[in-house]
């Protein structure tokens, strides 16, 4: 692995675009997913943990921006900001088309626990055991997340026009 003093640094070249990721999905605001990124390699940069190799920091990374992001939507601050309808879009930095942008604000504005493990599941490929560990859950409640998650994201696709419901 890499030194300490440039542990911080190796994680934000590697890992960065996944944890801005991450906390966007949390969030559903791309300027509080950024400050999220930079508290979270802060947090890397002061800490004592001990990575055993990539996949144990790129966890420990997502896990703390998750809780970060939890903490943000339990905030003042989070009542009190713009919604995700209102959210400009051009301050969609994510490197994803203009249609992969639409859903991932779908995806964003689902529950916490539902887009979360959409997210690890999906995006970042994340086994239901893998992510039980990360939000310290058991995998039953993660696969009932996920089931749930999906349901309202079909929904409100299917609102969206992306899926055609078929004739009752």
């Amino acid at each position: 692995m890499i030194d300490k003093e440039n542990l911080a640094l190796y994680a934000f070249r590697k890992f960065g675009d996944t944890v801005l990721r991450a906390a966007y999905a949390c969030t559903g605001n791309m300027a509080e997913a950024e400050d999220i990124t930079q508290e979270v390699f802060l947090k890397l940069h002061s800490s004592k943990n001990e990575f055993n190799d990539d996949e144990h920091l790129k966890a420990w990374l997502l896990r703390v921006a998750i809780n970060s992001g939890r903490n943000f939507r339990k905030s003042f601050r989070f009542s009190r900001t713009s919604s995700i309808d209102e959210v400009n879009e051009n301050d969609m930095k994510c490197e994803f088309t203009s249609g992969e942008n639409e859903i991932r604000e779908i995806i964003a504005s689902l529950p916490k626990k539902y887009s979360s493990v959409i997210f690890l599941y999906y995006y970042e490929g994340y086994k239901v055991r893998e992510i039980a560990e990360m939000l310290d859950a058991s995998e039953n409640t993660i696969s009932s997340w996920l089931q749930r998650g999906r349901k309202k994201l079909r929904l409100e696709l299917e609102k969206e026009g992306y899926y055609e419901t078929e004739g009752i």
